[in-house]
């Protein structure tokens, strides 16, 4: 047992070092200076909204916010007429009205696994931050805070107050963020955890554990009120897959990594090829594309035990379809529609092949390596499906920063992909919204529009239940009434904590960060 105590702490300050390397340089974010607000009195007048609740849309609405809660929401008519004025609520001395008649208004966007930065250096904050207000996104669980305690933190308090253009950042340490040694003992765990919570966090995201560690490590957290969430990495899911995790008392699983092997029927570790070497990157996430296949299949008997025992558990599922979709169809990613404008130089050329950078893996990525990859969507979709169908708790995640994938359009890109798993637009919005909120046990504040939450909000031009697309700071192609090919979309406004971010200007300035740093890349 010692010497797997030893093994295990080795791994874990080789994981957490690493992340903290990875995002050196990352710059802070600036003082806000976007963003019109809060307003003692806001009148958003006649929207459609759709509550997050799972609730169609209905409008036109007006909808009443003071000091940031949401006070009334009326309706003022039907669609197709004019608006019935005395219904309308009153406008008093110094009050907002934003007029947003036909606009869908929906709950601020939760993302709940988003990285400020990544893998690569020089990230600026304020890159990630408003491309993800840009995009709708008013809270972001920040899962390992691998920029360091001190930098996070920073960070959290300044969106708090609101003095940084930013979601609200709940912050998830990385098991044995902060020390110079592993965590060895029960004791330490416990230590340990107490100390996160004393410096702010709202949470742990573990990569593997000794039972006897994680246990005390969960207990812990649960007196104190912190959230748990797992990537499951194969260098030890042997010894903990989600089944195992779930019983000590986590309460949310990133990606699939421990789900297949919970699976297992004929076998407790996974067929590895003979060559397979863990640091190497493209063996790492070939191989990952071919493990659905070893799993048990939908409905059989050992696929029935996990599911049902996860949902008597109150398991959440953030399975962030969208930072491995470049496995199963490498060109669509890596030719993006927003990677000319928006993508930075330092993550395009993160991005590239590499055999000393995680997800850059593109060694020799073939037809039958996409194959494989897209079968294991089909596998991994269906039990999200069937979990979310049983009453399973399924949420939204984008892990942006890797494999091609972008802050805010990973996000939107990740609705897509629910739907794709089976989910219904409403659903999805469900996901989106609610569902994050009560895995964040943050529901009575925000996650859907009702009076008394915050007012968190999204609002678009265009009907996002018919088309997710019209949600992309890019907007959505298609052709006009007078046949000329457009862009139409993108969101309108984003509020957040009452204040009204307007989108546009806030990708314009994403546009110029980009263009600043291709221009000095060029110049060097």
């Amino acid at each position: 047992m010692k010497f797997f105590y030893i093994i295990f702490s080795v791994f874990i300050s080789l994981i957490t070092t690493s992340n903290i390397a990875f995002a050196k340089g990352d710059q802070a974010a600036p003082d806000r200076t976007q963003g019109d607000g809060p307003y003692k009195r806001l009148i958003l007048r006649g929207g459609i909204v759709v509550t997050g609740e799972g609730a169609p849309a209905r409008g036109p609405m007006d909808i009443v916010i003071e000091n940031d809660r949401i006070t009334q929401i009326v309706n003022v008519g039907n669609p197709g007429v004019p608006i019935t004025s005395k219904r309308r609520p009153v406008v008093r001395k110094g009050d907002k009205e934003l007029n947003i008649e036909g606009q869908y208004v929906l709950p601020g966007f939760i993302d709940m696994h988003g990285h400020i930065g990544g893998s690569a250096d020089n990230i600026p904050a304020e890159y990630v931050f408003k491309l993800w207000l840009a995009h709708g996104i008013t809270t972001v669980r920040e899962p390992g805070s691998f920029n360091g305690i001190p930098w996070v933190m920073n960070h959290v308090n300044r969106s708090n107050k609101n003095s940084i253009a930013a979601p609200r950042i709940i912050p998830y340490f990385g098991f044995g963020l902060g020390l110079d040694e592993g965590i060895t003992t029960p004791e330490q765990a416990k230590k340990w955890v107490k100390s996160i919570a004393k410096q702010g966090a709202k949470g742990i995201k573990f990569f593997g554990a000794p039972p006897i560690i994680m246990e005390a490590a969960l207990t812990e957290a649960k007196k104190l009120g912190l959230g748990s969430m797992m990537h499951h990495a194969q260098l030890d899911v042997t010894n903990m897959n989600v089944i195992d995790s779930a019983r000590l008392g986590l309460t949310s699983m990133e990606h699939w990594y421990g789900l297949p092997e919970a699976l297992f029927e004929h076998q407790h570790i996974q067929n590895y090829s003979p060559d397979y070497n863990y640091n190497n990157e493209q063996d790492r996430f070939g191989e990952a594309g071919r493990l659905w296949n070893q799993a048990a299949k939908e409905g059989s008997e050992k696929w029935l035990q996990v599911r049902d025992e996860l949902l008597a558990l109150d398991f959440t599922l953030d399975p962030t379809f969208t930072i491995y979709e470049a496995s199963r169809d490498l060109m669509r990613d890596m030719n993006a529609d927003w990677h000319k404008e928006y993508t930075l130089p330092t993550l395009w050329d993160f991005f590239q092949p590499s055999r000393n950078a995680h997800g850059s893996y593109w060694f020799d990525w073939t037809t039958d390596d996409e194959i494989a990859w897209k079968h294991n969507y089909q596998q991994w979709m269906s039990f999200v499906n069937d979990y979310k169908n049983n009453g399973g708790r399924v949420t939204t995640g984008s892990d942006s920063g890797y494999i091609f994938k972008i802050y805010g359009f990973s996000y939107i890109r990740e609705l897509e992909l629910l739907r794709e798993v089976g989910f219904n637009a409403l659903e999805v919005i469900q996901a989106a919204t609610i569902n994050g909120a009560e895995a964040l046990g943050m529901a009575d504040e925000i996650g859907s529009i009702r009076v008394g939450k915050k007012a968190d909000l999204v609002i678009v031009n265009e009907n996002p239940l018919r088309n997710f697309k019209v949600l992309y700071g890019t907007g959505h192609f298609r052709l006009s009434d007078d046949n000329i090919p457009t862009r139409v979309g993108g969101v309108n406004y984003t509020i957040k904590d009452g204040i009204i971010y307007n989108a546009k200007a806030l990708l314009s300035d994403v546009r110029s960060l980009v263009k600043t740093a291709k221009g000095q890349q060029k110049n060097k």
